[in-house]
């Protein structure tokens, strides 16, 4: 149960990431992140309140806060290091974020196999290798190794947090309660960054949002789901397999854009997705 809750929330994250690169190519990546997260907190309030969840409200809801704050910075810091460097470099170097959750796990006490060490290390080169690295282009200056570093951690931490916020149940206002402080913090970066634009920009980004609002949304729900999938697994079994297979998404991203975009994909990224399957099937067998 485990590997196919993690595996779920790869697959959704990797979708989610493919839909929000398509409508980064229409709208500010700002733009396009509080948008989704925005129709994701309303659609978590509508359902905590149908649901009775605040009734499962605790003080480790403040893990839900803290990664709500920290999602915004990591995925601003993300997006930033990407129009600085080379993707090829930033994207995969992005995937060590894994290393927090899996930091915990062991923490924990989580003493994983022989065989599953082996899968761990498999899977996360196979990642690395499938983002796609490059030769030439603009050189990865110390600002954007930072950035992307701090990306990732970031992204790790709040794998991390939401899984302990769920601990003992509660994962809806878990969800909630991020989205929300999401949708706050992005929110605000995002009316500071047009106070320096000219007047009729917001106008114009709000037509653009209202066009693209049933993409927007699927990228929004995408990513909920994925959280709750992956803080079900980490729950479920083991810390280290969750997190390991579900930062396979980039795989997925990769693989949508050559079917859907028609992208070609370089050798190396075929050996990397290759080596993520066989990663994972350690996983599962160990």
């Amino acid at each position: 149960m485990t590997a196919l809750l993690a595996l779920t929330a790869s697959l959704l994250w990797g979708a989610a990431d493919f839909g929000g690169g398509a409508l980064t190519r229409r709208l500010p990546a700002l733009t396009v992140v509080v948008a989704s997260q925005l129709v994701a907190a309303a659609a978590l309030v509508v359902a905590v309140l149908a649901t009775g969840a605040l009734a499962d409200a605790s003080p480790r809801l403040w893990y839900a806060v803290a990664a709500g704050v920290i999602g915004p910075f990591a995925m601003l810091a993300f997006y930033r290091a990407l129009a600085l460097g080379p993707m090829g470099v930033v994207s995969p170097l992005a995937t060590v974020g894994v290393a927090v959750p899996v930091g915990v796990g062991l923490l924990l006490g989580e003493r994983p196999g022989a065989v599953q060490l082996a899968g761990v290390a498999v899977a996360v080169l196979g990642v690395v290798l499938a983002g796609g690295p490059q030769r030439g282009g603009p050189a990865a200056t110390g600002r954007v190794l930072a950035l992307t570093v701090g990306a990732a951690f970031g992204f790790g931490a709040v794998m991390a947090l939401i899984a302990h916020a769920s601990t003992g149940g509660g994962l809806l206002l878990v969800l909630c309660v991020q989205r929300v402080c999401n949708t706050a913090v992005g929110g605000a970066a995002l009316v500071l960054t047009y106070r320096r634009l000219p007047a009729g920009r917001p106008a114009a980004d709000l037509a653009r949002v209202r066009q693209g609002l049933l993409p927007l949304t699927a990228v929004g729900l995408a990513d909920v789901a994925a959280n709750g999938a992956y803080a079900a697994a980490w729950h479920s079994g083991s810390a280290t397999v969750a997190s390991v297979l579900a930062s396979l998404f980039p795989v997925v991203t990769a693989l949508m854009a050559r079917g859907l975009l028609k992208e070609r994909l370089r050798g190396v990224q075929v050996v990397g997705a290759g080596l993520a399957v066989a990663g994972t099937l350690l996983l599962a067998a160990g």
